[in-house]
């Protein structure tokens, strides 16, 4: 489990295709710090530590993980957003996120606005997923609220913060990102379905 607070951001050093598998290798601040095995959140993907070297880590992204989300289209000197999972005891500052992703979006619009920014993302409606007028969704691994949810597109302000800290600074137009809907949204959303 996660809650969408971004730790850190890691620089892709290295990727290897592995039968129909992608073996990425990030150098972080926190690759020293992970153990084998471990959980960790990549633009929002979990993905397990396989080996850890010289302040980097390697993950491998299945097939099914490639067709669902961004990560198939990274290359070598892009950053990804990290998250390690959250602990039982903490607070969440977020909201509950499970490093599924659910589809991709692609940004239609970056918009300034004197110190943020907007940002607007269109995603194939045909998927039944839902996003609740300020609610929350995790887009790259970045817990957000979702407004102007009209149809299949949304938008999400972004603060200097954010905006710093993590790998939305560098999307624009036609950039593709991973989303992940509010787990709540979806427990609702298919308990709607058997009753109907």
């Amino acid at each position: 489990m996660f809650t969408g607070i971004i730790e850190t951001t890691g620089k892709v050093i290295e990727l290897s295709k592995n039968s129909g598998n992608l073996d990425l290798v990030i150098s972080s601040p926190i690759s020293n710090e992970l153990k084998i095995d471990q959980s960790v959140a990549h633009n929002g993907v979990c993905l397990t530590v396989v080996e850890i070297k010289n302040g980097a880590h390697r993950v491998t992204a299945i097939d099914e993980t490639l067709k669902k989300t961004n990560l198939g289209s990274l290359a070598v000197g892009d950053v990804v957003n990290l998250e390690r999972c959250m602990k039982t005891g903490d607070r969440l500052d977020g909201h509950i996120v499970q490093g599924h992703v659910d589809q991709t979006a692609v940004c239609t619009s970056v918009t300034e606005q004197d110190g943020s920014w907007l940002f607007q993302f269109k995603y194939a409606p045909s998927r039944n997923n839902l996003i609740v007028e300020k609610g929350s969704i995790c887009v790259n691994g970045i817990s957000l609220t979702a407004f102007a949810a009209e149809g299949d597109t949304f938008k999400v302000a972004i603060i200097p913060y954010t905006y710093q800290f993590t790998n939305i600074g560098q999307v624009v137009k036609g950039w593709v990102v991973n989303l992940e809907f509010d787990i709540i949204g979806k427990y609702v959303a298919r308990m709607m379905e058997f009753r109907s």
